[in-house]
């Protein structure tokens, strides 16, 4: 497809993390599997960050919480166990949370190309800034699952296609802004925090990735450093 012009330059307000957040710890829908009696190893941690009491033993109103977070974002088996995939998770989201509004304090991400997507796949978030101006984000994404790594370095979008639908997987991949090869910035109708992650592309939720359509155009620089927790 030919190069969509940029729009004007606007005054976007940041996108914070409180509000996925927030989300991530609504109740989700009775499921049928049963929950666990057993303490978990991260059973503190686990308990404290849904705000339940911190006394360190599992009781059914623990796993009852436990459980509906697990389903919310794809962790299996959902027992309501405070085990290292869910705790994982929710250390992600805690770090992704203290990042705030500035994600590349590090400077790992370039500030001399002017307009550049970034993807920090340690984190798990992604931003657009030009120069050092911060111009949307940071989002939280989820990239290639150990075996897929998203690959890093410096890229440019070549290809952007609407209504993309990948032809090894058989799935739908809205907004696909290709950068190296066959990965691309797209939606996905996943949690971002669903584990073990993508086959090589970001996944965005479709807010953001039609944000990004909107902001990037063929050309535009993309930048992914880092290394994925579990790859």
């Amino acid at each position: 497809m030919g190069a969509i012009g940029r729009r004007g330059v606007v005054a976007l307000g940041v996108t914070g993390l409180v509000a996925p957040l927030a989300l991530a710890l609504t109740a989700a829908p009775a499921q049928a599997a049963s929950c666990t009696t057993r303490t978990g190893p991260y059973q503190k941690q686990v308990e404290k960050f849904l705000g339940r009491p911190v006394d360190g033993r599992q009781s059914a109103a623990d796993c009852k919480a436990v459980q509906a977070f697990q389903n919310k974002h794809g962790i299996t088996p959902s027992i309501g166990y405070a085990g290292p995939v869910t705790w994982g998770v929710m250390d992600l989201m805690n770090k992704q949370k203290a990042v705030g509004s500035k994600p590349n304090r590090d400077g790992k991400c370039p500030v001399n190309k002017g307009r550049i997507a970034c993807v920090n796949l340690t984190l798990q978030l992604s931003w657009i800034q030009d120069g050092s101006r911060l111009v949307y984000g940071p989002v939280p994404v989820r990239t290639g699952r150990d075996g897929y790594e998203t690959r890093t370095g410096l890229k440019k979008i070549y290809w952007r296609h609407i209504d993309h639908r990948s032809t090894i997987y058989d799935v739908p991949m809205p907004y696909s802004q290709f950068f190296d090869g066959g990965q691309a910035f797209h939606s996905v109708g996943l949690s971002m925090w669903n584990p073990p992650g993508s086959h090589g592309c970001v996944n965005m939720t479709t807010t953001d990735a039609k944000k990004y359509w909107s902001l990037l155009r063929n050309g535009d620089d993309v930048f992914v450093y880092g290394r994925k927790p579990g790859t």
